[in-house]
């Protein structure tokens, strides 16, 4: 689905993405795991189109999507959420969801002058889409709440139901757990789940909850300095050497090793 090719950006003299390479495969749900300052988010942010490489290549279904805009990977169906979530506070959770889709009747003044019906049988429709998406992630009862007043992980689940209101073909996902409690991160875990499963959706999760990602990823990705320092399944990059001293530092795991009795 998604190909990165020796990737780089950088903010002046800082190398915030280092040559990275990789490949998120159709179907799969992708952890992208490592440190504080690895480049995951701005990984994220390059693919998904808010930053323009350095250097480098993206390609999603063997098409360049290199230095596109948001809205351009948009109506391709490449999608993807924030760490803090951007919500429209003072709508409702219904509307927040009705707002996501692109080219709607109400958004030209010729159908407001001359064309309401169709404006009309395009709120219908939309109603009924948002109902059906807040009825599959289980927050029917959010449905006439201000999105403002919704709690961290409520938040988080309208984020992913947004991406539900359109065709989306991979969505990237930054920290979907981040201030979530751990009944709403089994919730959103869930929901990825089954997106992926009966609707296809591909995915690429960033997340520092190990047991998160090794419930939901395959492959893990790790990450450390702007490039990718390994791949695997989650239990083989647990066990990583390279992957634990990216975490810990060299002087920390020497100490866990001993503390635990390994000397080699």
């Amino acid at each position: 689905m998604i190909r990165v090719e020796d990737l780089h950006k950088q903010f002046g003299g800082f190398r915030a993405v280092n040559g990275a390479s990789l490949t998120i495969a159709t179907g799969s749900i992708t952890g992208l795991i490592g440190p504080n300052g690895a480049g995951k988010s701005t990984l994220f942010n390059v693919i998904a189109g808010v930053y323009k490489p350095t250097s480098g290549k993206v390609t999603m279904d063997g098409e360049d999507i290199t230095g596109l805009a948001p809205h351009e990977l948009f109506h391709k169906g490449l999608l993807r959420t924030f760490q803090i979530a951007h919500e429209f506070s003072s709508l409702t959770v219904r509307e927040n969801l009705m707002m996501v889709p692109g080219n709607q009747a109400g958004e030209t003044l010729w159908n407001t002058w001359f064309h309401r019906a169709r404006i009309r049988e395009d709120e219908r429709a939309l109603w009924k889409k948002a109902d059906e998406v807040l009825d599959f992630l289980t927050i029917s009862h959010l449905a006439d709440e201000r999105a403002g007043n919704l709690s961290g992980g409520q938040k988080k689940l309208l984020e992913l139901g947004r991406t539900m209101m359109v065709d989306a073909k991979v969505v990237f996902l930054d920290e979907v757990g981040a201030g979530v409690n751990r009944t709403l991160l089994n919730t959103i875990g869930d929901a990825i789940v089954r997106l992926n499963k009966e609707r296809g959706y591909t995915f690429c999760v960033i997340e520092h909850d190990m047991d998160f990602i090794g419930r939901l990823c395959d492959p893990v990705i790790v990450m450390a300095e702007g490039k990718v320092l390994a791949e695997g399944s989650a239990d083989s990059i647990m066990k990583n050497e390279a992957v634990i001293e990216a975490y810990l530092g060299r002087g920390l795991k020497n100490k866990v090793k001993a503390e635990a009795g390994v000397t080699a």
